[in-house]
């Protein structure tokens, strides 16, 4: 490895992202952040980075326009190179997303395709253009939800997708096992973010019954899945690979 690491995080304006973004900056790990619509939440990101003492660039990406993706790969050639000098980044964390509703018999094909271009199609064909830009010795952390083990109802087409998430880690974790990249998925529990319109941030209601639920007692807020997805990429974690590693508090055990 390099003195210092680079990581590449999809969605990392809000949320997940935005809180994986910090805790690396955190541990001295420089960030190249997607965002696919809010160009200030997203400044705002590389400014927080900025005050932990770490360089940040922002770069605009939809997860679902695959047609962009050789674009996207030239951009972030480009901002390697100009701000750190460099031709490959060592992390990479596919983390954007979104949720539809899909009931059990009232799921539309438009719903069922959004879901399946953002949390599976664009996650394989974004990390294939992205490979030969990840450093041997590098990782991957793909996320997947608590919901691919526990039922959530109407989450059924998004939590079948996010165990396709799971299968193909755990393919990558063996293929590219040959040039020491590790491949891990970590699958959250409920947390406080916009996630289903922010039900689990703004409804005290939702959020106690879900907390009698978890070993832990609360719903889990952004901060505790970004140190999760850090401490993957710790020097210390490399040698797991292949491994779905659950963050839920203990959520229905």
């Amino acid at each position: 490895m390099n003195q210092y690491t680079i990581a590449l995080v999809t969605g990392g304006n809000r949320g997940l992202g935005r809180a994986t973004a910090l805790a690396l900056a955190g541990q001295g790990t420089d960030v190249i952040l997607t965002y696919r619509s809010n160009e200030e939440e997203a400044a705002a990101v590389v400014d927080a980075v900025a005050a932990l003492g770490r360089k940040a660039v922002a770069l605009r990406l939809d997860t679902t326009a695959l047609d962009a993706f050789p674009d996207f790969a030239t951009a972030v050639r480009e901002a390697l190179r100009d701000t750190w000098d460099r031709d490959t980044f060592d992390f990479l964390v596919n983390n954007a997303g979104s949720s539809v509703f899909t009931p059990v018999g009232g799921t539309t094909v438009e719903a069922f395709d959004l879901l399946g271009n953002v949390h599976f199609k664009g996650v394989v064909f974004l990390t294939q253009e992205l490979l030969p830009l990840l450093a041997d010795g590098g990782r991957i952390v793909n996320l997947s939800t608590g919901l691919a083990r526990f039922y959530g109802e109407g989450y059924a087409i998004y939590a079948s997708f996010k165990s396709a998430v799971e299968t193909y880690t755990r393919y990558l974790a063996q293929e590219l096992g040959g040039r020491g990249i590790s491949v891990n998925a970590v699958a959250p529990g409920p947390v406080a973010t916009d996630f289903a319109g922010g039900v689990l941030r703004d409804n005290e209601q939702v959020r106690a019954h879900l907390a009698e639920q978890t070993a832990l007692g609360r719903v889990g807020e952004p901060e505790d899945i970004g140190g999760v997805i850090a401490a993957l990429l710790a020097p210390g974690t490399r040698w797991i690979t292949g491994q779905r590693i659950e963050a839920s508090g203990g959520s229905r055990l």
